[in-house]
């Protein structure tokens, strides 16, 4: 490492730094082109306490969407009144989160990105869970009647977990093959922007109702959460505060930190527990569980503290030997066909962000199979969920600019040793149920927007595109909506195929994603206007803000150097081999100079955003 960032110390953090300053530039073309470049690398590792300190930063930006899933899953598997299976979910999911991080950065797509669940797996578990044949008994609605340690009730869920369970491995199956076989690179020539945008803003739109439920337990603590993240986020983010900092050129002194930019959703959901704390103590929340905003009271869940186990342990089969569902098999696919492509569009932002050339084939496609790996794995240990590429974290790089990989395998090691801590989980289990929705406001508001924004680089002066993406979205949010209220009609007299049509079409975000895929390839139009163009481009970005070469992307411990000499290799799609290079630096000759103003794919919203 250089003596140069060695000296920085810890003014390489978001110290003394505003993104969006960063972005506008200060004295011209050359000083924006140098505050865009990374401090570290891909491949450079920053001092020991810096490493610390931005992995836990990268552990709480992704806290808030991690978290989220098992409190959504939890009313599917009939556990609102479980607190103690509740907090075992958030410590498996952190867990599996932070072992399938791991295996990432290291055997992956070899970029500083984190792994961790995944919305697009969420719809279509709901969707599952509501069919008629998996909803709850009425008795796991009545907190008075449900007995946690009861065989009944814990056959109850663990009957649906493991349904679950066996459905994402299976599916996970399909991503298995399409990573390590290449062919997520064909696939990407007929996945464009007007079937990727309905099928992301429809993840966020089909959770209206379980947000809903959650903020209508207490308007009035929801409504602060959301004022509260939308003041840090939106207002106070270029707002910094002075904290004492080290280095050997300036010695002891105070840098700004840009507190508010990096971790919003923390800071907001912190003050609102506090205030339901104070309101629980002075008695102003009703005790009653039948009056209105009980469920802003902390103490609803308090004994889950005292209940939970210091040390835990996640481990593959924990919920008994999963089952298969066909119909939850199809709807999970389509969440991970949804997942792959966003995970495309990360690798990309990601790698531009960290200073790394754009992912050659064999990088994005081992990146694809070893996330097909992780959400194996997180149906194995039983999170109800799986995994993807977090957007959030990519947009992370762009505030601290510390594109380092060894911050990311640091924050996944720290997320495995929370996992096996029992009374983390716990703690989160007791935020209020309104300032979970009003944390649920703010993200699925953010995903819808995320959804929409892919369309900035079609021509939405098309009337075709228009069609295609109106259309798309209204029939994914009346078809699904009238198969609830007349679940009778399908009725084909096969079960299995009863089932499967129920999920699909019960799925927002397949039936937006499936007709966007089908007229956007069917309707005539330019590659131009179809956005495919602007997509397609992304590996013409300027290498002036490319710090290092392709040989980030080989395998660690000198397996890429023992595989060289083999010429079998060329025929492997996810291992690297020097013709790779080859080609890429003949592509890299017809290039056009300049930057250019094309846009990064997929999931690059963020980083102009929300810091989430």
């Amino acid at each position: 490492m250089a003596s140069g960032k060695e000296s920085c110390g810890l003014d390489n953090l978001a110290f003394d730094m505003d993104v969006n300053d960063q972005q506008r530039g200060k004295d011209g073309k050359k000083d924006e082109e140098d505050t865009n470049k990374p401090t570290y690398c891909v491949t450079d590792v920053p001092p020991w306490y810096l490493c610390t300190f931005l992995a836990i930063q990268h552990y709480m930006t992704a806290f808030g969407g991690i978290v989220s899933i098992p409190l959504i899953l939890s009313e599917g598997l009939c556990l609102q009144h479980d607190s103690l299976t509740q907090s075992y979910l958030i410590n498996t999911i952190f867990f599996t989160s932070g072992l399938i991080t791991v295996l990432q950065v290291t055997f992956g797509v070899r970029l500083p990105i984190l792994q961790g669940g995944t919305f697009a797996l969420v719809t279509p578990a709901m969707a599952m869970l509501s069919m008629p044949e998996w909803k709850c008994p009425a008795w796991t609605q009545n907190a008075s009647l449900v007995n946690t340690s009861s065989p009944l009730f814990i056959e109850v869920w663990q009957t649906r977990m493991r349904t679950l369970q066996g459905s994402i491995m299976v599916a996970s199956v399909l991503q298995i093959l399409v990573g390590f076989s290449g062919l997520i690179g064909f696939l990407m020539h007929f996945i464009g922007p007007l079937t990727i945008a309905p099928t992301v803003s429809l993840i966020g739109l089909s959770l209206y109702d379980s947000a809903g439920d959650k903020v209508g337990s207490h308007w009035g603590i929801s409504a602060m959460t959301t004022v509260l993240i939308i003041l840090f986020s939106q207002y106070l983010r270029r707002i910094p505060i002075l904290v004492p900092a080290y280095s050997k050129a300036k010695k002891l002194h105070t840098s700004k930190f840009y507190i508010f930019q990096i971790m919003p959703i923390l800071l907001g959901i912190s003050v609102s527990w506090l205030v339901c704390y104070l309101l629980t103590i002075y008695d102003v929340l009703p005790s009653d569980p039948a009056q209105y905003g009980h469920l802003a009271r902390t103490d609803v869940k308090g004994d889950v503290l005292n209940k939970a186990s210091w040390f835990t342990f996640p481990y593959p089969g924990q919920w008994g030997m999963p089952t298969v569902s066909l119909a939850g098999v199809f709807g999970m696919m389509a969440g991970i066909i949804c997942s792959m492509a966003e995970s495309v569009g990360d690798y990309h932002a990601c790698a531009r962000l960290s200073g790394a050339p754009p992912p050659p084939k064999h990088a994005i496609s081992r990146g694809i199979g070893v996330e097909g790996l992780g959400s194996l794995l997180a149906g194995a240990f039983g999170t109800g969920n799986g995994t993807t590429s977090f957007s959030e974290n990519v947009a992370a790089l762009g505030i601290t600019k510390v594109g380092s990989r060894m911050v990311i395998l640091l924050s996944g090691v720290f997320m495995i040793l929370i996992g096996m801590l029992g009374k983390i989980g716990a703690i989160f289990t007791t935020i209020p149920t309104p300032v979970v929705g009003g944390m649920f406001l703010i993200m699925f508001g953010v995903i819808t927007a995320a959804g929409i924004s892919n369309l900035q680089s079609t021509d939405m002066n098309s009337s075709r595109n228009i069609f295609v993406f109106g259309f798309s979205m209204f029939s994914a949010l009346v078809i699904p909506n009238w198969i609830m209220k007349n679940p009778d009609f399908l009725e084909t007299g096969v079960e299995e195929v009863d089932q499967v049509l129920r999920i699909l079409l019960t799925t927002h975000m397949f039936i937006g994603g499936f007709l966007g895929f089908f007229l956007d390839n069917t309707i005539p139009g330019t590659k131009s206007e179809r956005g495919l163009l602007a997509w397609n481009k992304v590996h013409l970005e300027d290498s002036s803000y490319t710090l290092a070469t392709e040989e980030v992307y080989d395998l660690p411990f000198g397996i890429t150097s023992c595989l060289s000499s083999q010429s079998w290799v060329r025929y492997i799609p996810f291992c690297p081999w020097n013709g790779h290079r080859s080609e890429n630096r003949s592509e890299d000759n017809k290039m056009p100079q300049g930057r250019g103003s094309e846009q990064l794919p997929h999931s690059t919203w963020v980083i102009d955003e929300l810091a989430f």
